[in-house]
């Protein structure tokens, strides 16, 4: 039980640092992005975790990975970094 606990305030918190971090940096979040943050973070204090279908994240866990990937898009954001992600791969040409 402490474990979810310690899992649900995480949640929060990056939540919370995330939003902090725009404001902060005077990013200017959208719409979608602002209620996305509110709206995960409604669900992972009532519920516990912001997603029902247990395979959209692992056990345990209080985003879903897309919810997961999202915040880190967002937080990149605030931070003006570019979005995280996999460098994309170039192969050189054949012949």
């Amino acid at each position: 039980m402490a474990r979810k606990a310690a899992t649900r305030r995480a949640a929060l918190n990056a939540l919370k640092r995330a939003r902090r971090a725009a404001d902060r940096a005077g990013v200017e979040l959208s719409d979608w992005e602002g209620e996305f943050l509110t709206d995960v973070g409604e669900r992972v204090k009532t519920y516990g975790r912001a997603f029902g279908d247990p395979e959209k994240g692992a056990p345990g866990q209080a985003l879903s990975l897309m919810q997961a990937r999202k915040l880190r898009e967002i937080t990149a954001k605030a931070k003006g970094a570019a979005a995280p992600g996999r460098p994309v791969r170039r192969r050189p040409p054949k012949g």
